[in-house]
């Protein structure tokens, strides 16, 4: 595909993807990211999927996108009802490019960091959310590195949602012990997976 000089409104520059917003305010929007970082967005029918699970327990909810590449999983729960996202992507191409897709969008509920994703868990103050989307690249052992830091350092409520892509040929690393797997579902190559976070018992 030929690659366009970029311009000042819209992040077309090295612009080989495409993506449609499937539920809510912004439904059937379409958003440009570019070619950077190997992104691949989770397709339409898994997101479908996802959200269904997750259709009384979005709205009004914090949410943080880690490996955001396109943004689609944070864009989506925005679309949604969710009270804001933050998207995290080591990427700078991919993080213009969602920050820009959210002015086109008039959203002011997000934030874009660009950082590594361990880096930003390690190295940030904790901030617990309602909901965390992890979808790392495939076949670098990424979970088992991600599980317990998510969970030692308490990035996610008690209550609160972890779903997780990986390629369906791994078996994942055992959960941390106060994530129980709620939903599963295997689509071609790829692995679902919604993991509920423990609440303490009175």
């Amino acid at each position: 595909m030929a690659r366009k000089r970029p311009s000042a409104n819209r992040p077309t520059a090295a612009a080989s993807g495409e993506l449609r917003i499937i539920g809510g305010d912004w439904r059937s929007r379409k958003l440009r990211f570019p070619d950077a970082g190997g992104v691949r967005p989770t397709p339409a029918r898994t997101r479908e999927t996802l959200f269904n699970w997750l259709s009384f327990h979005l709205a009004g909810r914090d949410c943080l996108d880690l490996f955001a590449g396109s943004g689609v999983l944070g864009l989506e729960a925005l679309s949604r009802g969710a009270a804001s996202a933050t998207f995290v992507d080591h990427t700078p191409a991919l993080a213009q490019a969602l920050r820009e897709n959210l002015r086109l969008l008039h959203c002011d509920r997000a934030t874009v960091v660009c950082s590594a994703v361990e880096t930003f868990l390690r190295d940030s103050p904790p901030q617990p959310f309602d909901l965390v989307f992890m979808d790392p690249p495939f076949r670098q052992g990424w979970l088992e590195r991600l599980f317990p830091l998510i969970a030692e350092q308490g990035w996610v409520k008690p209550g609160g949602w972890v779903y997780v892509e990986h390629e369906s040929e791994l078996t994942p690393p055992p959960p941390p012990a106060s994530w129980q797997l709620h939903r599963q579902k295997t689509a071609g190559q790829v692995t679902y997976n919604l993991y509920r976070v423990a609440e303490p018992e009175a």
